[in-house]
């Protein structure tokens, strides 16, 4: 007999990108390794580039620099970042296992959701555009004038533009957990991107998952 789906327990998902969704980090290391380059600065490790992400491509920039780097020339190597990682941002990147699957589950089972990200916001509305087309009622990136993560201005917005009262924030990082609880609204973390599940624990995560699947359980009502 076949029975019919769990109830999700939310009127709407608002993800995190980076990490969360997609795995963009093979194409953030090399435009940062690009970007280094361009000004005879050492480049950086995948594992550094990892650590470094989370806080928009201007702190990446400004970790992924030696330190002492003057100003002019971090700015310098943060617009050839910018320049580089526009017309390159799709090279590697690619959905998490299940991700897809999930967002079009959401879909049919009229859920709305949105993605809020400290990347920038013409990367956020490119890759939203790629690879979730006609999946995600808002997609809100790092702008000018709005204060990025983890402060809530872009979750308050999304809430607004998709009309949702009752939301969970999903992401993969410190910044995701401290974002949730700025906007007052449950978080469930995911430990297949940026940081690993002890690092979640030490940063205050309560409910985190290990495959999309988990994700599924986490966000239906039992």
């Amino acid at each position: 007999m076949n029975t019919l789906p769990k109830r999700i327990k939310y009127d709407s998902v608002i993800f995190d990108l980076d990490g969360t969704l997609l795995d963009t980090l093979a194409d953030l290391h090399a435009a940062v390794n690009h970007s280094l380059k361009a000004f005879s600065l050492p480049e950086r490790t995948v594992s550094e580039v990892r650590r470094f992400v989370g806080n928009g491509i201007r702190l990446l920039i400004e970790r992924s620099v030696p330190e002492g780097t003057p100003a002019a020339l971090c700015d310098k190597v943060f617009d050839e970042f910018k320049s580089y990682y526009a017309k390159n941002c799709e090279n590697e990147t690619k959905p998490y296992p299940g991700i897809p699957e999930l967002m079009n589950m959401l879909k049919e089972r009229g859920v709305p959701c949105a993605i809020v990200s400290n990347k920038a916001d013409f990367a956020v509305k490119t890759l939203t555009d790629k690879f979730f087309p006609g999946l995600c009622a808002a997609a809100i990136g790092e702008r000018e004038g709005i204060r990025k993560k983890p402060a809530p201005d872009s979750v308050f917005e999304a809430m607004r533009l998709i009309g949702s009262e009752n939301p969970v924030y999903v992401g993969d990082s410190e910044v995701d957990i401290a974002t949730a609880l700025a906007a007052n609204i449950p978080c469930i973390s995911v430990c297949w991107g940026f940081r690993s599940r002890d690092e979640l624990i030490y940063a205050g995560a309560e409910n985190i998952c290990e495959t999309a699947e988990q994700l599924i359980n986490a966000l239906e009502d039992k």
